[in-house]
């Protein structure tokens, strides 16, 4: 099977001058490519390094690091910037990491792999054991405090990579700026490994200078720059990230000029809001993934589109829907979660509910659970912030709303005699929880959600029910009509 090695050997031998790695600082060409790999590799590989944690922003280091892991055959494990410092901690120690490149972490020690890399390493003499053949340990953004960590192989990874290059075959995609995360799966893939696979340019900006700080907010203004800077061919997205794309491009239409593809995930992406972007020229295009599944699992492109769906599973893949309608996958399952038993090669319950048309495009239609996906397509469970918030005395109860939100919404009840400190009371629960589940806005609802019918018998909240009956309140809020 073709891999990622073979494209790049074939890519520095018909077309060495072409540019592969672009950042602020620096420019790599395919011809230079791998010899800046394989040394890294090498070096990796003499040093005892077995799982090396990546906490770099987007670039080039980043990229090259990223790459010689792949190539030494060393367990990558991306640390996603937008995590708390207790989920930084907890994806450091559940990985057994013995190899640390980015801001220091308590009880390492300095070492560095190669000039003008900082780098920690530490003893961890009994890492916890992974299923045979993994590459990489992405963890999700977590639904919890303690994000599950997904091992997956290279032949998954670079499957993925391949089923995307034949399905995007038609536009020309030369350029793609990253926008998300590359500790992030999708941009993984799809910003780095794609462009590199079709023997295109990677430009990759740091987060700061494409408008980010933190992970769910985003500067327009840095974002119209970048776009004009780099000129993209493509970009992966949020929904949230198309949404302030539409209204950069409403005011400013030339910033499409560049664009054959924008590719949308990630959350529940508004039908309206594709359209709007489609009728401004913007090339967007909504799919549909998960970890679990290797990240993309379904997507409309050009000329193979259908509105209102995900598009049609990627090549490699087969979706049925169960009986109960979920979704299942098979074909790129992961080789399990880290620390579980390693999985059989069967399907994988995505917990998401939809349909395959009579064409074969998959709809989805809801998720089985209560997890929700922000509009920067951050996971959180809503119980789990509830839980958090029952150590607060100045709350009876909370009931808080994210999903396909660019800012959470939390309708409180406050105890009796106690509304002055909810505030404060917030504010501290805020700070023990990471940026994208905490309580950006809040209500007291008047009359109660128990008066209005939208608690169950035993206290648990209707969430249809209580999003439908607070819709305008929300979009007040949030700017987005749920």
């Amino acid at each position: 099977m073709t891999d990622l090695w073979t494209r790049l050997a074939e890519h520095a031998r018909h077309r060495g001058d072409a540019t592969a790695l672009l950042d602020k600082d620096r420019r790599l060409g395919y011809r230079e490519l791998p010899g800046r790999i394989e040394p890294l590799a090498e070096a990796l590989a003499r040093s005892g390094t077995r799982r090396l944690a990546l906490a770099l922003d987007n670039g080039i280091d980043w990229a090259l690091l990223d790459l010689a892991c792949a190539r030494a055959g060393l367990v990558a494990v991306p640390v996603p910037g937008f995590f708390s410092d207790q989920q930084r901690q907890w994806l450091l120690d559940s990985s057994g990491a013995d190899t640390l490149i980015g801001p220091p972490a308590e009880g390492w020690q300095p070492w560095s792999p190669a000039p003008g890399l900082t780098g920690w390493r530490r003893p961890c003499p009994e890492p916890p054991a992974l299923p045979a053949g993994t590459a990489r340990i992405t963890y999700t953004s977590g639904t919890t405090d303690q994000p599950k960590g997904v091992c997956l192989s290279l032949v998954q990874q670079f499957t993925t990579v391949r089923a995307l290059a034949e399905r995007l075959a038609a536009p020309e995609l030369a350029r793609h700026m990253t926008l998300l995360p590359l500790a992030t799966l999708l941009e993984n893939l799809a910003g780095l490994y794609l462009p590199l696979w079709l023997g295109a340019t990677a430009c990759l900006p740091g987060l700061a200078e494409v408008g980010f700080a933190g992970s769910s907010r985003l500067d327009p203004a840095r974002l119209a720059q970048a776009i004009r800077h780099w000129r993209p061919h493509s970009l992966v997205l949020v929904p949230e990230l198309l949404r302030l794309l539409v209204g950069l491009c409403t005011r400013q239409p030339d910033l499409v000029s560049s664009l054959r593809l924008v590719a949308v995930g990630g959350g529940r992406v508004a039908p309206r809001l594709l359209q709007q972007a489609r009728r401004l020229g913007i090339p967007a295009y909504e799919g549909y993934g998960l970890s679990e599944c290797g990240s993309v699992v379904a997507l409309n492109a050009p000329g193979r589109d259908k509105a209102g769906t995900v598009g049609r599973p990627l090549d490699h893949l087969r979706v049925r829907i169960a009986d109960d309608g979920e979704i299942h996958v098979r074909g790129g399952a992961m080789l399990g979660y880290l620390g579980a038993p390693p999985t059989a090669g069967g399907d994988i319950a995505t917990g998401d509910l939809g349909r395959l048309d009579d064409d074969g495009f998959l709809l989805l239609t809801g998720r089985k659970k209560n997890v929700q996906i922000t509009a920067f397509g951050r996971n959180f469970s809503p119980e789990w912030v509830e839980a958090e918030a029952q150590g607060c005395p100045a709350i009876d109860q909370l009931v808080i709303i994210g999903d396909g939100l660019p800012a959470n919404v939390a309708l409180i009840r406050p105890a009796a005699g106690r509304e002055d400190e909810l505030a404060g009371q917030i504010a501290d629960l805020n700070r023990r929880l990471p940026d994208y589940a905490r309580i950006h806005h809040w209500l007291v609802p008047s009359p109660s959600l128990a008066a209005r019918g939208l608690l169950t018998a035993n206290g648990r909240p209707r969430r249809d029910a209580i999003r439908q009956a607070f819709a305008d309140h929300l979009h007040r809020l949030t700017g987005v009509s749920p």
